[in-house]
């Protein structure tokens, strides 16, 4: 039976999150497309409303307080799924690299996705369910040069998984964060300019040597490979991957990374050792505790 949700997906406005709204609005979902500019999120909705969806949009800025919690106060029903997925890029230089855009990065995919999870956990906890879901990166397991303020908050965010992980292990709500390599969205196409310019290559071969090289497929992954992790992780197989479970004899001890994509990265990956299932296409689940 197919339980219609309240998904909350920060970073809405396009690109995947946008291509992950319109996915759980075609299936019976009641989406909540939020992203700093509003006129994006409506585009989302207008999106979705035009296929016969249930979206809302709103406008939302992660790396505040005050506006993080207008938009919990306006949905008094809550989210059942929180897709912590707003994001953003600049590659250069550590020595280069400007102080105040670092520090966004971090405020935006680290700190704003903790402050989103501190906002809706009391009602997950009140309703009993909850699914938080962090979109990580390869990035998260592996650097690149030139990104050292995206992969230390997106290193981070696989921390912070963790502990909500732990933390919740008492009621039904999970925290998992899915690892992809590239997806073609605005921000890789932003990337793949920057990519050209400081590694004074064309922006072809960023995509081929950079971007593709190292996946075995040599192609981006598509909305679709993300959103299917994530609709596993609502079903009824999802409860029991994420933190500590006492009463499972399978029981991880901390959140579950899903990884996408690059044959490298994984290779640079914990070991595998254990029997987790393969779900879905290309997707690969992996206790961290696995060495």
């Amino acid at each position: 039976m197919n339980v219609k949700r309240n998904i909350l997906i920060t970073g809405a406005g396009s690109g995947l999150g946008r291509g992950l709204g319109l996915y759980f609005a075609q299936r019976g979902h009641a989406i909540i497309a939020t992203d700093m500019h509003l006129d994006a999120a409506r585009e989302t909705v207008s999106q979705i409303t035009a296929a016969g969806g249930d979206a809302t949009a709103q406008a939302l800025d992660v790396t505040s307080d005050e506006s993080v919690a207008a938009l919990i106060k306006q949905f008094a029903n809550g989210a059942d799924v929180l897709v912590n997925n707003a994001g953003l890029q600049h590659v250069a230089r550590l020595e280069e690299f400007p102080q105040p855009k670092w520090d966004l990065l971090l405020d935006v995919m680290l700190h704003g996705s903790a402050r989103m999870i501190r906002a809706v956990l009391p009602g997950m906890r009140a309703r009993g369910y909850g699914r938080i879901v962090n979109i990580g990166s390869i990035h998260s397991l592996v650097a690149s040069p030139y990104k050292s303020a995206y992969c230390a908050a997106k290193h981070g965010l696989l921390g912070l998984s963790k502990v909500i992980a732990l933390e919740t292990g008492d009621v039904d709500i999970t925290s998992n964060t899915i690892c992809p390599s590239y997806i073609r969205t605005p921000l890789v196409d932003a990337q793949i300019k920057d990519q050209a310019r400081v590694h004074g290559i064309s922006e072809d071969e960023v995509i081929k040597r950079i971007m593709l090289e190292p996946m075995p497929k040599k192609s981006f992954i598509i909305f679709e490979e993300i959103a299917g992790a994530i609709e596993y992780l609502m079903s009824p197989a999802g409860p029991q991957h994420y933190g500590p479970n006492h009463h499972h004899r399978r029981a991880l001890d901390v959140a579950l990374s899903f990884f996408f994509g690059s044959e490298r990265s994984r290779r640079s990956a914990p070991r595998r050792l254990c029997s987790a299932p393969m779900v879905p296409s290309r997707a690969c689940i992996r206790p961290s505790r696995c060495r």
